[in-house]
């Protein structure tokens, strides 16, 4: 990103409300009872104000799946050793995960961004090696990262938004990877909002009951600790949050600053939106809420920000699992409004008066 940070943020308008306009005229008189596809028509004239064109041309789809590891998870907060985010980032470029088999389902392509994987990897195709450090601090004890550190990965994702553009992306989709990082998650959750920890904090890969206790702990304890000031969303980030999620936060504000739609994943991709919209509330309309997830707290990031999820399959993978699933049904719904015919075009007649 040539402009600085702070330029950027400045540089986010909110999307016009007359593009809103316009796309709603154009759907209220397609070939169909006025608001019979719902939702849909929702997303196709929202779609439609982000890029500023009501007859958009759909182009490729690219979806960072940022990685990286946690510090917590020294707390005991997870059912998986560290050792799996590493892993899991190799199982990607080998493309055996999840996502690499919804993403070549929507014909979508991954980037894996190493953001703080406590790892050495060699390059390799459909990698990017960006290392802030190698994985953040144990935010029980103190501070997850410094401002600097936070600032150079929420940077990363700048570059990310540039790398879409570049490519020509027209929907762009979150993923993350890091074991530990739904208890950051729930960490900012719980700062930016205010809500209890226990009403917010989930299982997340899985642990039992103890382990769900530990996990609340040591949120309460990084709270206590750090006292991330909610007006502050940088230092919020830093305090209690990750090298994925602050990726995640600067590609949402990149790719508002370039007007690309913004399809956000679950729980962790979440986070980083809450991020990116406490810099900028702007960055709201950029975005699209792909599923409701199984963690309990994902609906009160969802009421946060303003968003209507799309799915809801009782997803918790994380890795741009669902918003993979969710560009099929954006794109289908751009489609309805550039090419199903008005009652002029077709011939037939409109509503009786």
């Amino acid at each position: 990103m040539k402009k600085p940070f702070a330029d950027i943020l400045t540089a986010i308008q909110p999307i016009k409300e007359s593009f809103l306009a316009q796309a709603q005229a154009r759907l209220d008189n397609l070939t169909k009872p006025v608001g019979s596809l719902g939702q849909v028509e929702d997303l196709a004239k929202r779609y439609a104000a982000i890029v500023e064109n009501l007859k958009p041309k759909l182009g490729g789809k690219n979806i960072y799946t940022f990685a990286a590891d946690h510090g917590v998870v020294t707390e005991g907060v997870s059912a998986y050793p560290k050792e799996v985010t590493f892993q899991m980032v190799y199982n990607f470029l080998q493309q055996g995960a999840g996502i690499n088999v919804l993403a070549r389902h929507a014909g979508a392509r991954i980037v894996v961004v190493d953001i703080g994987v406590d790892h050495d990897f060699s390059p390799a195709a459909g990698l990017v090696i960006r290392k802030i450090g190698r994985g953040t601090r144990n935010m029980a004890q103190g501070p997850a990262m410094s401002v600097p550190e936070a600032l150079r990965a929420l940077e990363v994702g700048l570059e990310m938004a540039d790398h879409a553009r570049e490519e020509g992306a027209t929907l762009v989709g979150t993923g993350d990877m890091g074991i530990g990082n739904t208890t950051a998650s729930s960490a900012i959750l719980a700062s930016l909002t205010g809500l209890p920890i226990s009403q917010i904090t989930h299982r997340g890969t899985g642990i039992d009951d103890s382990g769900l206790r530990r996990k609340i702990q040591a949120i309460e304890r990084a709270l206590k600790i750090n006292a991330p000031d909610p007006k502050s969303p940088l230092d919020v980030l830093a305090k209690v949050g990750g090298f994925e999620i602050a990726g995640i936060a600067g590609l949402i504000l990149g790719c508002a600053f370039h007007r690309i739609p913004v399809v956000v994943d679950g729980f962790i991709s979440t986070a980083g939106a809450m991020i990116a919209a406490a810099f900028n509330p702007f960055v709201k309309g950029y975005l699209f809420a792909s599923h409701q997830s199984v963690e309990k707290g994902h609906r009160f990031m969802w009421e946060y920000l303003g968003q209507k999820p799309i799915l809801n399959l009782s997803l918790r993978l994380g890795e741009g699992t669902g918003a993979a699933l969710a560009m099929l049904i954006i794109e289908g719904a751009v489609k309805i409004l550039t090419e199903m015919a008005t009652f002029g075009e077709a011939g037939v007649s409109g509503k009786s008066a």
